[in-house]
């Protein structure tokens, strides 16, 4: 039997990171980022890969990094969940540091691995399209190849993730060879950007597209789907692990309140419905907690059943997160759906983070297929509902 326990440098990594997110990502610094076209704080990005080296978390040593695993990340986005920090480290550190470290492509990793590690390079992974699938499957995004070399991209990629501000976007994109991917860099002629008016106000997300884009193979040509398979199944790890850390939040903030609120001479934490309540949303937080875990140690070993492992941990918390969330409006009564409370920014993104990588039921598809004898399947398929931005919902209240 294995038992899985943080390191003294994990733990000590964990405490640094809070005690710095309490600095510079209270709630008051979150709803003026949140507000802002960038969504982020320039001088905080830079103090996160200068002091804190976390944008070169897990980029091998060789190209700047600190050549750390999935369990470091683990720590690192359970943390940011907890802050809800606004800024582009999700779609920097890990979706666009996985994919390419999952291409092998040492070329592009040694010349783009550097300046994201050292802050200078925002960068993020384009894969869902209109349909808001996370599969490299069925790419209506094309790539031809250009006579003089190198490709064109045509199409449109929705909901990228800090896509407006990126300065390197990693395309999947179908070319002559299969699905493969591509890395196309700002200011690249015929490429628009859109910043979309999504769900979470804390995670910027954007609509983009191609037209003739000049653009550069990362990989092999056909080697798309199992990049985006594999990059996609450690960022679910990674987000199970954000989605911990938010709903703990939330549960703190249930227990305090209830705490403090007087009803009838008494705490309303005494009353028996807010007991069992917040019993419940312990519950929900801890196994989430232990199936976020176990899939990071998953990945830091590269199991045999690291697919069904990191599906099941982003279904079950993913669902965790959105009734823990849920919840902590109902334990705060009247003051929890006020504009002015955070509960309600807790509950955006616990809903945007249930479908972004592919929702529950999507996971449990794959789970489903592994234990099948079809391992591997990446979540989305072609026409399944997704799309973080939950179209036609109104972004804050009118």
């Amino acid at each position: 039997m294995t038992t899985f326990v943080f390191t003294a440098e994990q733990q000590e990594l964990r405490q640094t990171l809070r005690k710095f997110l309490a600095d510079h990502s209270p709630p008051a610094q979150v709803r003026r980022l949140m507000e802002t076209e960038e969504g982020y704080d320039p001088a905080v990005w830079s103090l996160m890969a200068d002091q804190l080296g976390l944008l070169g978390l897990t980029v091998p040593e060789e190209h700047g990094g600190l050549g750390c695993g999935p369990v470091e990340q683990v720590v690192v986005c359970e943390e940011m969940g907890r802050a809800l920090l606004c800024a582009p480290y999700f779609a920097t550190a890990v979706l666009a540091t996985g994919a390419l470290l999952a291409s092998g492509d040492g070329r592009a990793q040694a010349e783009l691995l550097p300046p994201i590690a050292a802050g200078s390079m925002i960068a993020t992974l384009a894969v869902a399209e209109q349909d808001g699938a996370w599969s490299a499957r069925g790419l209506r995004t094309r790539a031809i190849a250009s006579p003089g070399g190198g490709h064109r991209l045509s199409g449109a990629k929705s909901y990228v993730i800090d896509g407006a501000i990126a300065d390197l976007i990693l395309v999947a994109a179908q070319a002559d060879g299969g699905p493969s991917l591509f890395a196309v860099r700002a200011g690249a002629p015929g490429l628009t950007r859109r910043p979309l008016r999504t769900l979470d106000l804390t995670r910027k997300q954007a609509a983009v597209e191609f037209d003739e884009v000049p653009a550069a193979l990362i990989g092999t040509e056909g080697a798309g789907e199992e990049i985006v398979s594999r990059t996609v199944r450690l960022a679910a790890v990674a987000l199970a692990a954000e989605q911990v850390g938010g709903a703990q939040r939330c549960l703190d903030m249930s227990v305090e309140y209830a705490r403090l609120r007087v009803q009838f001479g008494r705490p309303i934490g005494s009353f028996q419905a807010i007991k069992h309540t917040c019993a419940d949303m312990l519950v929900d937080v801890e196994s989430a907690r232990s199936a976020a875990y176990y899939a990071a140690w998953a990945a830091a070993q590269d199991a045999p059943d690291l697919p069904l492992v990191a599906s099941m941990a982003k279904a079950f918390c993913s669902e965790a997160y959105f009734r823990v969330a849920a919840e902590n409006i109902q334990v705060h009564g009247g003051i929890g759906f006020t504009w002015e409370h955070d509960a309600h920014l807790y509950y955006r993104r616990a809903k945007s983070t249930e479908v972004m990588l592919g929702a529950p039921a999507e996971h449990r598809e794959v789970a489903a297929g592994y234990l099948l004898g079809r391992a591997g399947q990446p979540p989305g398929r072609p026409g399944a509902p997704g799309g973080p931005g939950a179209p036609g919902m109104p972004a804050r209240p009118s």
